[in-house]
């Protein structure tokens, strides 16, 4: 008998060191990026998050209009078995925080619009001052719809978008940015996310297309749990900067 009750208590004991070891399921990380950016652009963040066991997903981000490219998102969101945090670079905010996807626990803003009802992506850039974009912007190229694809000058990329980066790195971003048309920078947000979703914020001081001011304000008022503000950090900080943007998603995927 005795020696039954032993084993009897070293398998319990067993059972219960196994299910104590037991770590919870790891979010899915889905990164949006924004205008003048494709998903390349969340390359050196990804690389960090795959090596601490995430599995990532970096979405095509249309550019095309905020209520479609936020639809786009949550049909691969809702496409996820797993809970999601939903990342946002730039206009990316303006499209994740128009998610309606049940499994969106929390989202992360980089350098990244989190807009109130009604207002817009060009509205929140010159709340404050400190924006050269619109000097920075190549002529229109007109689309047979009527609408307006925008891009940056190619010579001034550099100095606009990506200050912290190699200049031949940022030549070979400013030839394959990806173009937004300028009805999606002056569509109104119709929802906000960031009320009902725990949000974290990160920029960069010198951020040149979106004022620094405008990025705080933003995460005030959002309530961040956390806001990182990177010395230096230009508007493509998770480039940049990619350990400190993937330890801020990471810390929001660990207060779910």
């Amino acid at each position: 008998m005795k020696i039954l009750m032993a084993v009897a208590a070293t398998i319990a004991t067993f059972t219960s060191s196994i299910a104590g070891s037991q770590q919870p399921e790891k979010p899915t990380i889905v990164l949006v990026h924004g205008a003048f950016a494709d998903a390349s652009s969340w390359n050196g963040v990804i690389a960090i998050l795959k090596k601490d066991g995430y599995g990532v997903v970096a979405v095509a981000n249309p550019l095309r209009g905020v209520k479609s490219d936020a639809q786009y998102v949550d049909d691969v969101v809702s496409g996820i078995k797993q809970s999601v945090v939903l990342v946002g670079h730039s206009y990316g905010g303006s499209v994740i925080s128009e998610t309606h996807a049940s499994n969106v626990k929390a989202l992360v803003y980089v350098a990244a619009f989190a807009p109130e009802v009604g207002e817009t992506a060009a509205s929140l850039s010159g709340k404050f001052p400190g924006s050269t974009l619109g000097t920075a912007l190549a002529a229109p190229v007109t689309l047979a719809d009527g609408g307006k694809d925008l891009y940056i000058q190619q010579d001034r990329f550099h100095q606009q978008f990506a200050a912290d980066v190699s200049a031949s790195e940022a030549v070979a971003m400013a030839v394959g940015q990806r173009p937004i048309t300028e009805a999606a920078l002056n569509e109104p947000a119709s929802t906000s996310a960031w009320k009902t979703i725990p949000s974290w914020f990160i920029y960069g001081d010198q951020d040149r297309n979106i004022p620094p001011q405008a990025l705080g304000f933003m995460a005030e008022r959002a309530k961040s749990k956390h806001t990182e503000v990177v010395h230096g950090g230009s508007h493509v900080v998770m480039i940049s900067n990619p350990k400190a943007v993937a330890k801020l998603i990471e810390r929001a995927s660990m207060n779910l």
